[in-house]
Formats: structure tokens, sequence, C-alpha cells
């Protein structure tokens, strides 16, 4: 159900506020409200954009910080680093600011440290490409000064690769007045030529036409002794990379007093946002919150306790004031809340839709997988997450599989299915592939049909939803008008459909469904345009008959039902019958069997909880919720809520 919300008043002194917004942070049931702006009165500043800046260098450090940890636990197979949502007390949490020192030298390290090995890094891959040129002048025994021209000489000094060396040897031995010497080398060969000056522009030619790369290098450095320096060069680099490591390593042994810092920083953010939304004078602050009722005591309670100067009151909200949204469902509809969210959360003022939804939700979805075995495995799978969990979408989304895995079971009974086997000596549902009803004449698959009833079904819940949310404010002609008349509608087109099929053999009922259906679409005509002058009247009530074709239109999706459900079980039958066959086979495929059992149920497992949940979430957000649903609400936030890493307790 969705919680009734009260309004809280609260004034005191300025320099209060911090230990007051503790004080209501800690009943983590009241959300601040922005102020209205009265005359007297200054928008109260805060420093949350310098807060803001400094939380996202916290979580900066701390997802380096964290990376290091991880791989430190994976190397040395330690415990890994304390996960997201750990429990923390309360007294913990608050001493937290103590912890500031501390942060600030962990970020300011951090950051230099990572900089530096970033700069180190690059280093790394200058010298490493540094070497890899001069690794073929290595053999070079003479200083790189040494291979100058001389005074009617041309020395050239460089690198050939192996693949153009045959042709260049040949090229130079034909050249006059020029001689070389070769050093073979690993790819290649260290070439010295000379030749008189006066040949030396053809020699250039040469050796430019056969790849000769020009020694790049001077000095009265040799080969060997460049690289042997490049080597030492690059093995301090990687030390120091490696001292850089293993220093963040050690810093990462904060991580878990990092996420309480990072969390408690946080919580000063929400305050300092939440004092933007209030009103100050020169010595007393104003601020205006939504308290769900049932909390109002608490809060009551934990201003009193602080023995400080305040005066507040309680008062019930306009009608025309927008109020956040609260539900508080029991445990199972609880995670079904994260499904009608996804659409839009309920208005706080209208009925709240979840309990009827997770009904129909899980009786559709276990429709469709409709299997024993696929059941079990939600079941257990479901909630083996689910009770590991501690709280947000996944803990939720892997409940309402659980859940939905016992309705899965449940239909997978009656359809007498095991992983697709037959495995009882009866069948209550028809047979998904080969059932036919007769229906007027014309055969129509029986699970269809069946589909169709289900959808029926649904409409008439959506529709009697809408009485009582009329009901709820006030409108009881409206509740019987636009939810009940649709509502036995609906009735009547169920019973007519019972009575359409010839294989249920009650013909009777199509009269009577008929009689009900058509009685009640013409009160609904006749009262669609009670609220309208005359010539609104007549278009309201016409307007009401060409709704019939949204209406069937709306019957006609829950043939979706049908068609995902005779996919899955059709893929289970052939997985489970080709498995079975190696299995049973005596030779090598046995383990192939078992392979084919396992993975192509699991395969189709995931692929029909996949369509289910969308398909199935579909017809609640448009064929279900379009009957009575506003949405366009916003869920209460209260202040203290946005805890990224812990999981604050409540004792001290």
């Amino acid at each position: 159900m969705i919680v009734k919300m009260r309004k809280l008043h609260l004034a005191a002194l300025s320099y209060d506020r911090d230990g007051i917004l503790d004080a209501l942070e800690r009943t983590h049931a009241v959300e601040v409200k922005e102020y209205a702006d009265t005359e007297g009165t200054a928008p109260l500043k805060s420093d949350a954009e310098d807060l803001s800046s400094y939380l996202a260098s916290l979580e900066t450090a701390l997802g380096t910080l964290l990376s290091y940890a991880e791989l430190a636990a994976q190397a040395d197979k330690t415990a890994a680093p304390v996960k997201d949502g750990f429990s923390v007390s309360y007294s913990e949490f608050m001493a937290a600011k103590e912890y500031r020192p501390r942060a600030d030298l962990l970020v300011e390290r951090t950051a230099a440290l990572t900089e530096e090995k970033l700069s180190a890094a690059s280093e790394e891959i200058r010298l490493t490409r540094a070497i890899a040129a001069a690794k073929p002048y290595a053999p070079a025994k003479r200083p790189f000064d040494h291979y100058c021209d001389g005074k009617s000489v041309a020395v050239r000094f460089g690198y050939v690769p192996s693949s153009a060396w045959e042709n260049l040897k040949q090229r130079l031995g034909e050249l006059p007045l020029a001689a070389y010497e070769e050093t073979a080398t690993e790819d290649g060969v260290l070439l010295t030529a000379l030749c008189h000056k006066s040949v030396a522009d053809e020699l250039e030619s040469v050796l430019s036409a056969n790849n000769f790369s020009p020694c790049p290098y001077t000095g009265a450095q040799t080969g060997g002794g460049l690289l042997a320096e490049l080597n030492a060069q690059l093995s301090a680099v990687q030390s120091r990379m490696q001292s850089i490591e293993k220093e963040l390593t050690e810093l990462s042994s904060e991580v878990r007093s990092l996420k309480i810092y990072c969390d408690y920083v946080g919580f000063r953010l929400e305050k300092a946002k939440a004092s933007e939304k209030m009103r100050t004078t020169e010595h007393a602050f104003f601020l205006e919150a939504f308290v769900p009722a049932d909390e109002e005591e608490n809060v009551r309670a934990a201003l009193d306790g602080r023995e400080l100067p305040v005066f507040y009151e309680f008062s019930d909200p306009a009608e025309d004031e927008f109020v956040p949204t609260l539900a508080k469902n029991n445990k199972v509809v609880e995670n079904f809340e994260l499904i009608t969210n996804m659409y839009s959360p309920p208005s706080a003022r209208e009925f709240d839709p979840n309990t009827v939804m997770s009904f129909f939700y899980s009786l559709f979805l276990g429709f469709i997988m409709a299997d024993i075995g696929y059941g079990l495995m939600m079941l257990i799978g479901g909630g083996i997450i689910y009770f590991k969990s501690r709280k947000g979408g996944l803990k939720s989304l892997s409940g309402v599989f659980s859940f939905c895995g016992i309705f899965t079971i449940v239909w997978g009974f009656l359809f007498n299915s095991l992983f697709g086997i037959p495995i009882l000596p009866y069948t209550v549902m028809p047979d998904p592939q080969t059932r036919m009803y007769q229906v007027m004449g014309i055969g129509l698959p029986a699970v269809l049909v069946v589909s169709l009833m289900l959808g029926v079904i649904q409409l008439m819940a959506g529709y009697l939803c809408k009485a009582v949310q009329s009901w709820r404010r006030g409108s009881i002609w409206d509740g019987i008008f636009d939810g009940v008349v649709w509502a036995v509608f609906s009735l009547g087109v169920e019973f007519a459909l019972l009575g359409l099929v010839e294989d249920f053999g009650i013909p009777f009922m199509t009269t009577a469904g008929g009689i009900i259906a058509g009685v009640s679409l013409l009160v609904a005509v006749c009262t669609a345009g009670r609220k309208q002058k005359f010539l609104g009247k007549i278009t309201k009530g016409f307007g009401s008959l060409y709704g019939l074709i949204s209406y069937f239109s709306d019957v006609l999706s829950y043939l979706r039902l049908y068609a995902l459900m005779l996919t899955g079980a059709i893929i289970a039958q052939v997985v489970s019958q080709y498995a079975i066959q190696m299995l049973t086979s005596g030779s090598f495929l046995v383990a192939v069997g078992a392979i084919l059992m396992v993975v192509g149920h699991i395969f189709n497992l995931a692929i029909g909880l996949l369509g289910a949940y969308i398909h199935t979430a579909r017809l609640q957000y448009i064929e279900f919720f379009g009957k009575f649903y506003e949405g366009d609400g916003e869920l209460f936030v209260p202040l203290g809520s946005e805890k990224k890493h812990i999981y604050l307790e409540n004792a001290a």
C-alpha cells in the first residue's frame, strides 16, 4: 500500500542546523522539500559544489586503490577487498569525519603516484622503441664518431635488411674506388662502406636503392655501450614502476576506511543540497519536509532527543500539493515494485497496483515458462541471489524470478512437463502443441484460447482496480459506471468464450455471457456522458462503443502468452529428446548428451526468462495499467539514503 505522508514544519537556530539534520538523517524518514519564498527570508547558501568536487577526487582515488587491492588479492590469493554493501554502525559512520587528514593524504599521494606511473609508462614505451632501434648497432666495436668522412674518403655506416643485402653486395662490388665491411646481425647486416669522394654520389644512389638506413647515432659511444645504457635506463624505469605499484598496493589496504569516508562526504553533500532548499534569516533557518505518517513519532523522538531549541509541527499536505510516493508492502510484493517503478512510480494519492500486479505478473511469467525443472532453477537460483544480496535492483529482480518460479512449478505440473518430458500419468492442461478446441466450428490451439481467457480475467481485475481507486476518492458513481460496469462486461465476455468452446459442452454460457455483456455495455453507453451536456452525452456514449475496438485489441495482446510458452516448450522438448538419445547410446555421445542437457536447458531458460520478463511487463504496463493507473509519481527519498558503498545499521 502507499503510505500516507505528513508534512514537517521546523524552525531552529542556524548554528544548530547540522545537528538537526544529523538527527533527521538517523530516522531515514525525512525528505526535505523546497521551502517557499517567504518575505524576510533568504535562500540558504551551501558548499555543495565544493563537496561534490571533493567527493569526486575521493572516488577517483578509491577506484585506483580498489583496482590494486583486487590485483593483490588475485596474485596472493588473499581475501578479496571489501565489497560494497558491508555493514557499518552509526557511531563508526559519524566518526569517519576524523579520517579526513588521512583521506586527503591518500588522495594526494594516490594522484601523485598515478601521474608518476603514467609518466614512467610513457618513458618505458620510449626506451623500448629506442632499444629496438639501437639493437642492430650492438656489434659495432668502434665509437659512432669514428665513422666520418676523411679528407678524400667518404664513409657511410648503417644498417641493411637481409632481403636487400645480396643485391647491394653485388652493386658495391661493381662500384669503382669503393670498399665495404659487413657484420651480420640477427635480421640484417651492419655495413661500413667507403669510397673516393669522386664517386660518393653514386654510392649514395646505390645504398638508397637497396633500403640502406644510415646510422642515426653520433658521439664517442659504441653500439654495445649505447644498448647497455638504454637497457639500464629501462631497468630503472621498470624498477620504479614496480615500486609505485607496491606503494599503491600498500595504500589499498585502506579501501574499507576510504569507502566509509566517501559515503560520509556523500552524506555531507546530501545535507548541503538539502540546505539549499531551506530559507534563513539572520539567526534562524526554516525547513519543510515530508515524513511517512507511521514515522511521525520517531521523528519527534529524534528531534526531542537532541534537546536543542527547535520549534516544529506536523500537518497534512494540501490537496493540490505534490507528495512523494512511499509504498510499503510485504517482502514478496516489495520486489515487484521494481517492475512498476520501471514504468512509473504510482502517484502518492492513487491505488497501489503492486499487490494485484504481482499476482498476474507471476501467473503469466509462470504460464510462459510452465516447466517443473525451470521453476525449480528459478526458485533456487533466484533465492540464493536474493538472500546473498543486501539491497537494490539485483535483489528485487532475483526475488521476482524466485517467486515466479513457484508459479512456474505449478503450471509445470498442470502441463506435465519436467524439462520438456512428461512425468505424470495424466495432464490437466491441454497439450500446447497438438490439442485443438473447436470454437464456432473452427479449430484453434487450445492453449491460445486459454491465453485469451487469462487476458480477459486481468482486464476485469483492472476495471475493479479502477472502481476501488474512484471509491477511495469518494467518487462512488465513477467507480460503478467506469469500473464495475466494465468489469461485469469482461465477466460476460469470459462466459461467452467458455460457451463458444464446444469442447467444454456448456453452450448456454454463450447466451448468459452475451446478455451480461450486452446489458453492461448498454449501461456503459448510457452513463458515459453523465457529466456532459446534451451533445456531449451522445458523443461520449458513441465513444464508449468505439472503445470496444481498443478492448478487444487488448484481449488479443494476450496471445503472446501462448506464442512464448509454445516456443519454450518445443525447445525444451527437443533438447531433452536429443540429450536422452545420446545419454542412452552407450558410446562417447554420453558426454555430449550430458553437456547438451545442461547447456541446452540453461540457454532455453535464459532466453525464455528474457522474453517472459519483457512481454509480461508489457501486458502490465499497457493492457492492465491502461485501465486505471495514473503514475507520474516520484519516489520518497529520505535524507541519508544515498549510500553508495556501505549499509548503515540503525544501532549506534
